[in-house]
């Protein structure tokens, strides 16, 4: 059974700007999440999710599916601030949706194959997808608790136009992840690339420590995890009081893999990361997609 990509593409890009998913980077108004589907074909994906905002389906669809029309099979999927287990209700002042593992949650209805989580933002290139798709592939039949996620060599996610947050990843002998811990501030200073610690001061982090650019690898009994998990999470009240709190990704795999539920294999790859994290990083994006397709990497035009 061939694997399905889900893209994320629920979010505003609040320091970019606006829709950063709908903007026009290629040479023929191609988005970033265009290439990055054009790449999971090339490795084998069959069907393509997606996770939007209802309020502008319309222009997605015009925009974006419109391109894949007898090309790839696709699905659309909506997050909302309501979108809620049985018993609870959005807290008085909350304004939005409860972060990606929430997002990931909508889209168990439509996912029954195993499959891959990405952000549309990203610019993840082609090794990144057949390493994931390669994992999902090859899992048998009816597999549970085996994930997998992409870990992004850390010298090759950096902006130059500031620092970036990234999920730094430790794993053991059989290349399991044992932890990610969530570093706001990256950047290379004076040559060296260095985080920002709980106490405010800069450390040293190694050239090829593997970061999560949220690339992850599931089975669809992860939807079962997240649902009884996303239960407890609510039932929180520090949860419910902070109206800003988010149900994210690495908060589920860390509590899986911690219980000894499922393993989580880290995946290296060469790909080098590029997006738009700010405004300014937009032209280069622009220059390093044209040089991609002036190479031959990609066709002229996508689809």
């Amino acid at each position: 059974m061939k694997p399905t990509l889900f893209l994320l593409a629920a979010g505003m890009g609040s320091r970019y700007g606006g829709l950063k998913q709908l903007d026009g980077l290629g040479p023929n108004g191609e988005t970033i999440m265009d290439y990055s589907i054009y790449d999971a074909i090339q490795a084998g994906f069959g069907k393509i999710v997606w996770v939007i905002r209802k309020d502008f389906e319309e222009q997605f669809r015009t925009q974006i599916l419109s391109k894949y029309e007898g090309k790839v099979q696709c699905e659309l999927c909506f997050q909302a601030l309501d979108a809620l287990p049985a018993g609870f209700s959005v807290p008085e002042g909350r304004q939005k949706p409860w972060g990606t593992n929430h997002a990931v949650l909508m889209g168990k209805d439509v996912i029954k194959e195993p499959f891959c989580v990405i952000n549309c933002d990203d610019f993840y290139g082609r090794d990144c997808f057949m390493q994931i798709g390669k994992f999902l592939s090859s899992l048998p039949e009816g597999a549970k608790n085996q994930y997998a996620m992409v870990g992004f060599r850390v010298c090759n996610t950096l902006s130059e136009n500031g620092s970036v947050a990234r999920g730094v990843c430790s794993y053991d002998n059989n290349r399991h992840l044992t932890d990610v811990v969530e570093r706001t501030e990256i950047l290379r200073m004076d040559g060296v690339i260095k985080f920002k610690d709980e106490q405010g001061e800069w450390q040293a982090l190694d050239e090829n420590a593997p970061v999560s650019m949220n690339v992850w690898g599931f089975t669809p009994d992860y939807f079962e995890y997240s649902e009884e998990y996303f239960k407890e999470f609510l039932s929180d009240p520090k949860n419910m009081q902070n109206l800003k709190a988010e149900f994210f990704i690495p908060l589920m795999v860390n509590k899986l893999i911690t219980e000894g539920t499922a393993t989580c294999e880290v995946l290296d790859t060469t790909s080098k990361w590029f997006g738009v994290t700010y405004a300014a990083d937009r032209q280069g994006t622009v220059d390093r997609i044209q040089k991609l397709v002036d190479e031959g990497v990609y066709p002229n035009k996508l689809f």
